[in-house]
């Protein structure tokens, strides 16, 4: 039994809503009207994008918040959870898990996103994330490793010997060692539901390339995306495969320029949460390799108003304008986020989306 995952569909370019899942989404404001992340209001959203015919929804994976007057991203909802449960809600969109490496195991890893994969027909996937956050690693007990990609590619190793083996299997490696290992059944999709990895440093890159069919990046400008992008292709082309590249954007979509803009310095800059702000950002450089060194002294501004991603901020035609380069300089898609989800994403359907099935982006 096998099934193609939306993230293989037709569209030349994927898109998708990220962070859903946490209070506030990706940004770290006070604004009344910041996405509280109730379960009611993200099923109604995750039933937006799924009938509009985006491509997938991607939680992440948080057990602490970054402080600040509103500790940010405390209230979040586990990943593998989240996704069963919106299995039921929706129907075609594709529903991913982010999972922490270091504290989950890779059999039962294996054995929960089989379970998404069952109940949706087909539409799960992994974000492998192999931790950064040394706060949250405390929270586990568990310390934080030099070698975590090392770790990464044996659990990812792993998970797929689960997915393809016949019989039970031994496993002998520096962090797991394991005996008669099994899992039934296997996922709908074959060999494996698709995984994704976000990394800007080469390790990350390295491991990407081994483990991710799809890579999530940030830039800064159009061209160093597009040298980004080419390291990318050689380091998966090195390994025989063939590594698709996304990119994170907070959006502001409005009738006019000013207007957006206006709203994007309202809540990124006036209504920040300036000490989770710096917290984030001083935890992110240190830990993380997640970005460009530069962007930190840069784009705070980015920072606040969505984790450091490129943003997409102006008129429907300003941000399928944007879209389009990204998809000229070699990305395949994005992660989009919004300072509230299910106000803002139907006029990113009705305006934006038309666009850019006009631009041969998406298909009617």
């Amino acid at each position: 039994m096998t099934a193609t995952n939306p993230m293989h569909g037709p569209n030349k370019f994927k898109i998708g809503v990220f962070s859903m899942n946490a209070d506030g989404g990706l940004a770290l404001t006070k604004v009344p009207e910041r996405w509280p992340a109730k379960w009611t209001e993200i099923v109604e959203a995750a039933q937006m994008a799924d009938r509009a015919g985006l491509e997938f929804v991607l939680p992440i994976a948080r057990w602490k918040g970054f402080g600040g007057e509103l500790n940010s991203r405390e209230w979040s909802f586990e990943t593998f959870t989240f996704a069963a449960g919106l299995a039921g809600f929706t129907k075609n969109i594709a529903l991913f898990a982010t999972v922490h490496v270091p504290m989950v195991h890779p059999v039962f890893a294996a054995k929960a996103l089989t379970t998404i994969d069952h109940a949706s027909g087909g539409r799960a996937g992994f974000n492998i994330v192999c931790g950064w956050n040394p706060e949250e690693f405390g929270m586990f007990g568990l310390p934080m490793i030099e070698n975590r990609y090392d770790q990464g590619l044996e659990w990812f190793e792993i998970i797929q010997k689960i997915y393809t083996a016949d019989e039970p299997f031994d496993y002998d490696g520096q962090f797991y060692k394991l005996e008669g290992v099994s899992g039934k059944p296997q996922p709908i999709q074959s060999p494996r539901p698709i995984t994704l990895n976000a990394a800007f440093s080469p390790p990350g890159r390295e491991f990407a390339a081994k483990a991710a069919d799809f890579l999530f990046t940030t830039f800064m400008e159009f061209e160093d995306a597009a040298t980004n992008i080419a390291d990318m292709k050689t380091r998966s082309a090195a390994t025989g495969r063939e590594v698709g590249v996304f990119t994170t954007c907070p959006v502001v979509c409005r009738p006019t320029q000013a207007e957006a803009e206006d709203y994007f310095e309202h809540y990124a800059v006036t209504m920040a949460d300036t000490e989770s702000v710096d917290h984030y950002m001083a935890q992110k450089q240190k830990f993380s390799g997640s970005h460009d060194p530069e962007a930190y002294r840069l784009h705070r501004k980015r920072f606040a108003g969505g984790a450091g991603g490129y943003p997409l901020v102006g008129t429907p035609e300003h941000i399928a304008s944007e879209i389009e380069k990204m998809h000229e300089v070699g990305f395949a898609g994005m992660a989009m986020s919004f300072v509230n989800y299910k106000n803002e994403l139907p006029y990113f359907n009705a305006q934006v989306l038309p666009l850019l099935r006009e631009a041969g982006l998406r298909e009617t």
